[in-house]
């Protein structure tokens, strides 16, 4: 299997054309001096040891070795080695709240984007720990599964949006039920959630939910994003434009409150902590640490191909073609010149 490690060189082909195009205008740029100097017998006569031929040679050998340079700075790797790899982590779930209510201004700027943030920041602190995702709002799904490619965690993260689950609500019990049945491992420990929320919770016992959790091992973290005071939902067109804010029937404004108490209790359940979001400070990086203080376990041991590095291969054949051309001498053999004069001699006579 091939695969190039800077693809982005691949472009720099596109100076081949130009470079044909400038070597067929310096020899005729020379042709046009040289007649100017006067008659082209003589000219012809002196210029007769310069051979045509090695000339055009150099020039492919400079083409050949451009090209050849360029290839090596793609970094061609072909995977031949096997490597066994170990890798000691946690298995650790973030459900984000996808609610409208996460639309709210009251942390800068607002509470999901926030979020957002917080976590992308904390996938790229892992080392060995598997990562998931769960969206959630009246309903909560697997938006990514567990992962150590957290390349690919990363792509689910932004492709998460508010409305991703189209029943409305904030349903942290079933977020947790969702987290709980998609942890692969039995065992109980190396389990952690992370809930990311404003707490307003009109569904479902998530007190319940989380003691459910805490006789599986999994320890929950969780966020509150917002203010106990509580903030209008914004309210945007087709187009992204603010249109203004929720309203009830009765047209007066909606605001939704950090539900703290909920959040306080749902971490005690599972001796985990509750962090409160602000504008300023990474709560995720808090949690990270107190994380990183659990105890591990081995969450792969496999084979895979590592790709070995060929790029030193086309590098030395540019080289040698460089210096091919370097040596490579315009001049005719003093044989070919003395034959060719001899049978000019025999010519006249």
């Amino acid at each position: 299997m091939l695969r190039f490690g800077n693809p982005q060189f691949f472009h720099l082909y596109w100076l081949l054309p130009l470079l044909v195009v400038f070597f067929w205008a310096v020899f005729r740029h020379k042709k046009r001096l040289l007649g100017r100097l006067g008659d082209e017998a003589l000219i012809a006569r002196l210029t007769d040891s310069v051979s045509r031929r090695k000339q055009v040679w150099k020039v492919v050998l400079i083409l050949l070795g451009y090209s050849v340079l360029v290839l090596g700075l793609t970094d061609p790797q072909i995977g031949t080695r096997l490597e066994e790899v170990k890798r000691e982590g946690i298995d650790i779930f973030v459900a984000l709240d996808v609610s409208k209510s996460m639309l709210a201004e009251d942390i800068a700027p607002n509470r999901f984007a926030k979020a957002k943030h917080e976590i992308a920041g904390f996938i790229e602190r892992l080392q060995g720990d598997r990562v998931g995702l769960i969206a959630f709002s009246g309903l909560a799904f697997v938006q990514c599964p567990l992962t150590l490619d957290y390349g690919a965690a990363r792509l689910f993260l932004n492709d998460l949006d508010i409305g991703a689950v189209p029943q409305p609500g904030t349903a942290i019990s079933v977020a947790i039920e969702t987290a709980r049945k998609s942890f692969v491992d039995t065992e109980r420990n190396h389990k952690a959630l992370i809930i990311i929320t404003d707490g307003e919770d009109h569904e479902g016992d998530p007190l319940e939910a989380a003691r459910e959790a805490a006789k599986e091992g999994v320890v929950i973290y969780t966020v509150g994003t917002g203010s106990p005071n509580g903030a209008p939902i914004p309210e945007f067109d087709k187009n992204g434009n603010n249109v203004g804010y929720k309203r009830d029937r009765s047209g007066q404004i909606i605001t939704t409150r950090l539900d703290i108490t909920t959040l306080e209790k749902i971490a005690a359940e599972t001796g985990g902590k509750f962090h409160i979001a602000s504008t300023g400070q990474d709560e995720l990086d808090k949690i990270y640490d107190e994380i990183y203080g659990m105890d591990k376990k081995e969450l792969s041991a496999r084979e895979f191909t590592q790709f070995e590095n060929r790029f030193q291969i086309f590098l030395a054949i540019a080289l040698i073609l460089l210096t091919l051309e370097t040596l490579l001498s315009e001049r005719r053999r003093i044989r070919q010149v003395r034959a060719a004069e001899a049978a000019e001699v025999e010519e006249k006579a």
